[in-house]
């Protein structure tokens, strides 16, 4: 008979998002007052330059995507983890509601031990070229992300799947 720890699926924590537990991975998008700049006369404050984009490789451009993303079930195994090595992803929401990120630092070509972020509805991420992520993780209803990533030649997409997966609890509301 097998140990309980050989049957049950290592256990993910969820964290609120923040950009110093982030950084490793990329830029969390949100209103920086740092940022901010008045502009069109004083009517509009822009908040400046809050992620870099990346797209490598010939022929290679920055696109602008919306993606519909459909809620997950939790209990939740995380059986995968994504990366784009020509190219940034960043993912904003439009619908304004919280999401998962999940991301993982690289460890000799495959994903570390993931971790896992909550997302406030106003705030996005920048996963900059070459991080491990999980793909979108819409939490409770359908929700729309303003996605801005590369376009191009080239195979921009490596994948590698965990064995065993990892679990995530239902967030907490």
């Amino acid at each position: 008979m097998p140990k309980v720890s050989e049957r049950l699926p290592p256990h993910l924590d969820i964290r609120p998002l923040t950009s110093s537990a982030f950084a490793p991975f990329g830029e969390v998008i949100e209103a920086d007052p740092a940022s901010m700049r008045l502009i069109n006369g004083g009517t509009t404050e822009r908040f400046h330059a809050l992620a870099a984009t990346e797209a490598t490789g010939e022929g290679a451009r920055v696109i602008i995507n919306l993606f519909r993303g459909q809620p997950r079930s939790f209990p939740y195994e995380v059986t995968m983890m994504e990366r784009h090595p020509f190219g940034s992803q960043s993912f904003s929401p439009v619908s304004g509601r919280p999401f998962l990120v999940i991301v993982s630092e690289d460890e000799n070509g495959r994903p570390g031990r993931p971790q896992v972020f909550l997302a406030r509805g106003d705030q996005g991420v920048n996963y900059r070229r070459n991080v491990w992520h999980h793909p979108l993780m819409a939490l409770g209803q359908a929700s729309d992300f303003l996605v801005v990533d590369r376009d191009g030649p080239g195979n921009n997409l490596e994948e590698y799947f965990f064995e065993p997966p990892y679990m995530i609890k239902e967030p907490a509301p």
